[in-house]
C-alpha cells in the first residue's frame, strides 16, 4: 500500500497520514470526506497498459497498484473465493438502442454480472481486504439492499462476521440474499439515512469496521475499477492497439444515490489522465430520481455540497434514495468538474427502460440500472448528448434484485393455454 501518499479532505484540503484518521476529516465530523492521494510516479513503474495487455487476472486486482490494499492479504482473500472473481464485466455494443436514439457509438457496461449482481462488489471486495488488514472481527454497513448483498456474499465466501442494517422497505429479493449468506440482517424501521446514521453509532460503539459508502474513504477505490474497465474494454474494441494507451468514451451516464459510484467513476477517470493512458477527460452525466433528486437541484442552483439539505426520498428505483447523499462534494465535482451535468427522470421513465434495455441488448437491468439509460434517453431528447459522441451506460445491478419492479415494467402476464396445438394457435392469434 505504499503507493497511497496520505487521506485528503475534501471540503478543507487537510492532508492526513492514513495511520492518523479512520475514516473522515475530524475538523468536520461525518460530513469530511477523504479522498485517496497516490504516487503516480510509483505506480507507473509497477503497472502499465502494455503489461495489463499481457496479465490473465480477471478481476478488479488486475488493477491492484491502483489499490489502496495491502497486495498480499488482497492476493490471500480473493484466492479461491468469490473475492477473487469480482470485476471484469461483459462491455455490449449496442447499436440497436443506438439507432434509436440517433446515437453512432452507444456502449454498455453490464455489471449485473458481478458475483451478487451489482457493482457494490468491487467497493465491498476492498473492504474486505481492509478488514483483515486492521484487524477488525465484524465488518457492517447500511444499505438499501445491494451494498448489502455485495458485502454478506463475500463475507460468506471468506467466513466473515457481518452485521447488515437494512431499511425495512427494501425489496424481498435483496433481503433473501442476506439471510441466504447467512448475515446477521437488522431491517430499521426508518429511512436509508436513519439506517446509515444507526450503522455508524453502532460500528463506532462496538468497535466494527464500517464499510459505509461515502463515509470509509476507499470504497471510491474500488468503485472506480469500473471505468478502468470500460477504457481498457474500449480499446481492445479498436484496431490500432498499438500506442500503449487506452480510450476513454465522450460521454458517460451513471445512477446516483450516494454519489459513491460516480464520485468513483470520476476517480479512476482522473487516475487514468495523470498517467496519460488515455487523452481526455469525459463528460459525466448523474441520473436521479425525480422523487430523489437532490443533486440536481444542487447543480442547477450551483449550491455548495454543504448548502444542501436533505429531501423526503422516494423512488421505484430503491438502490438510488437517499435523502441528502454522503458522497454529495464528490458527486457534484465529478459533474462541474467534466462539463457533464445532472438528468433527473420519473419512475414511470425508469420502468420503461428496462424492457428497452433488455430487450434492446440483452441487459436485464433492475429499476436504479435502468435509470441510466432513461438519463440519456432523456438528455439525447433535450440535445445534451450529441449523435457523434460514443457514449457509456453503467448498469449497475440486475433485474433479478427487484422482480415486483419489473413486472411492473411490462405491463403484462402471459396468456395460460390448454396443453393443446389449438390452443397455441388461438393464443398466437
Amino acid at each position: 500500500m505504499n503507493q497511497v501518499l496520505a487521506l485528503k479532505c475534501t471540503i478543507c484540503g487537510e492532508v492526513y497520514e492514513t495511520s492518523e484518521v479512520d475514516y473522515v476529516c475530524p475538523k468536520h465530523g461525518d460530513d469530511g470526506i477523504l479522498d485517496v492521494v497516490y504516487d503516480y510516479d510509483l505506480i507507473a513503474e509497477q503497472i502499465d497498459p502494455e503489461t495489463l495487455r499481457r496479465d490473465p487476472t480477471s478481476s478488479i486486482w488486475r488493477y491492484m497498484p491502483f489499490l489502496p490494499v495491502d497486495p498480499d492479504i488482497a492476493r490471500e482473500i480473493a484466492d479461491g473465493t468469490l473475492v477473487g472473481t469480482v470485476g471484469r464485466t461483459p462491455f455490449y455494443p449496442a447499436p440497436r438502442l443506438a439507432a434509436t436514439l440517433g446515437l453512432e457509438r452507444l456502449w454498455i457496461k453490464d455489471d449485473s454480472r458481478q458475483p451478487t449482481a451489482s457493482l457494490k462488489d468491487r467497493a465491498s471486495a476492498v473492504a474486505l481486504v481492509k478488514t483483515r488488514e486492521q484487524g477488525y472481527e465484524v465488518v457492517t454497513t447500511a444499505s438499501t439492499g445491494n451494498a448489502a448483498a455485495a458485502l454478506s456474499g463475500l463475507c460468506a465466501s471468506i467466513d466473515q462476521k457481518n452485521v447488515i442494517f437494512v431499511p425495512r422497505s427494501a425489496p424481498e429479493a435483496k433481503i433473501a440474499q442476506l439471510l441466504a449468506y447467512g448475515s446477521t440482517v437488522l431491517l430499521v424501521d426508518g429511512t436509508y439515512d436513519q439506517a446509515f446514521e444507526l450503522c455508524l453509532e453502532a460500528a463506532q460503539t462496538f468497535g466494527w469496521y464500517n464499510r459505509n459508502t461515502a463515509y470509509n474513504p476507499y470504497m471510491s477505490e474500488g468503485k472506480k475499477t469500473v471505468i478502468y474497465e470500460v477504457c481498457e474494454q474500449l480499446s481492445l474494441q479498436r484496431e490500432d492497439q498499438s500506442s500503449g494507451s487506452w480510450h476513454a468514451p465522450d460521454v458517460v451516464f451513471v445512477p446516483v444515490g450516494d454519489g459513491c459510484i460516480i464520485g468513483g467513476v470520476h476517480k479512476g477517470l482522473r487516475d487514468l489522465l495523470h498517467l496519460g493512458w488515455i487523452d481526455h477527460m469525459p463528460r459525466i452525466f448523474g441520473v436521479q430520481a425525480e422523487g430523489s433528486a437532490p443533486l440536481v437541484a444542487a447543480w442547477k442552483k450551483g449550491l455548495d455540497p454543504i448548502e444542501m439539505e436533505p429531501v423526503e426520498a422516494h423512488s421505484v428505483a430503491d438502490s438510488i434514495v437517499a435523502g441528502l447523499p454522503r458522497d454529495r462534494i464528490k458527486a457534484l465535482r465529478a459533474v462541474r468538474e467534466t462539463g457533464g451535468a445532472y438528468v433527473s427522470v420519473s419512475d414511470e421513465q425508469i420502468l420503461d427502460a428496462i424492457p428497452a434495455l433488455a430487450q434492446g441488448c440483452g441487459v436485464f437491468a433492475e429499476p436504479a440500472a435502468a435509470a441510466a439509460y432513461a438519463g440519456l434517453v432523456k438528455a439525447r431528447d433535450q440535445g445534451q448528448v450529441n449523435a457523434d459522441e460514443e457514449v457509456v451506460v453503467l448498469s449497475t445491478g440486475s433485474g433479478l434484485k427487484d422482480v415486483a419492479s419489473v413486472m411492473k415494467a411490462v405491463g403484462e402476464h402471459p396468456p395460460v393455454v390448454k396443453p393443446t396445438l389449438a390452443d397455441v394457435r388461438r393464443a398466437l392469434d
